[in-house]
């Protein structure tokens, strides 16, 4: 892994421009690499590692997606390990907490530091697949030269962040390649693969995070993936993925105020709601529904009712609902 001058050089001409960051996403990310990171091209130095405490406490932030994420990491690997390909999970921050690589591309790997506990952010490591997937928040192909250090040229990497089921960040997914022989081509197969097992990864901590409500596909596939929405028994959303929270602008990493599923999607072909349950729940979903829609104000859902008040404490006594319903807590996964 030693410096090549020629890259050295045509990565400081290119940064040395004031417009460079607009010249393109690549140019922009070396700038943040040189500039507001400090870094040195030319550096020879292999990423530094966590210890293994800090190693533990990631891990262990990360809750149950950790865990469901490895299982999709292991398929993963399998369709990509004769490739001689490596694959990565880091956090939010871009430390990897789970690699996979054959075990005579271990020291390969290891040389490169694409390994458990390395620190692979834009920040201390420039331009590369993690670093630059988590920055811009959106999936990367960093290939070869296209990285800021010189030292990691000879790899090339294909990256898709993670999302938590509040839809924040919570990690990327990474293909890793060393071979002399990778080609742009290659760069794209992979990348649809790790863009659509990082998706999987998220509907399924998504599902993990909402047990017993039924998830809603609340739109067509597009950037962001299927947008998934988990209604209650009471016909109420209570959850949503970051694509459902952008299309319904629902928030990003917040609980999400329970709103009745209607409300936002049309619900009329094949829906497990007020025509399908029995007169009694079918009472209290309206009621439920109709709390949530003003804010828990009882005056006004009666209003809206057209009850009185004390009718609508007798029924939501009787159907055992309470104001608080509404106020769905927030279990992070």
């Amino acid at each position: 892994m030693i410096a090549r001058p020629s890259h050295v050089d045509r990565v400081l001409a290119t940064t040395a421009s004031a417009s460079a960051a607009a010249m393109s996403r690549l140019a922009a990310s070396w700038v943040r690499s040189l500039r507001q990171h400090g870094l040195d091209p030319g550096d020879v130095h292999a990423p530094r590692r966590v210890t293994a405490g800090d190693l533990a406490h990631r891990i262990e932030a990360m809750g149950a997606l950790h865990g469901i994420a490895i299982a999709r990491l292991e398929d993963l690997f399998d369709l990509v390990a004769r490739s001689g390909c490596g694959v990565l999970l880091t956090d939010a921050s871009g430390i990897v907490v789970a690699q996979r690589c054959l075990s005579g591309d271990a020291d390969s790997f290891g040389q490169w530091g694409l390994w458990r506990g390395a620190d692979w952010s834009e920040a201390s490591e420039g331009t590369n697949g993690v670093g630059t997937c988590l920055v811009e928040n959106r999936p990367v192909v960093v290939h070869r030269e296209d990285h800021f250090h010189a030292r990691n040229t000879g790899i090339s990497c294909m990256d898709a962040p993670i999302y938590a089921p509040d839809g924040s960040l919570a990690g990327a997914l990474n293909i890793s390649s060393a071979r002399d022989d990778h080609t742009i081509t290659d760069n794209r197969v992979l990348a649809a693969l790790v863009l659509r097992t990082a998706g999987q990864i998220e509907a399924d901590t998504f599902r993990a995070r909402y047990p017993g409500t039924r998830i809603l596909v609340a739109g067509p596939n597009d950037c962001d993936g299927n947008a998934l929405l988990a209604v209650d028994g009471d016909d109420l959303v209570i959850g949503a993925n970051r694509a459902a929270r952008r299309q319904y602008r629902l928030g990003i990493g917040c609980p999400v105020k329970p709103c009745p599923a209607s409300d936002l999607v049309d619900l009329r072909s094949g829906r497990s709601g007020l025509r399908q349950a029995g007169l009694r729940q079918a009472e209290r979903m309206a009621l439920v529904q109709e709390l949530v829609r003003v804010d828990n104000n009882v005056s006004e859902a009666a209003r809206r009712l057209g009850i009185g008040r004390a009718t609508l404490y007798r029924r939501m006594k009787r159907l055992e609902i309470c104001p608080a319903r509404c106020e769905t807590p927030d279990h992070a996964i």
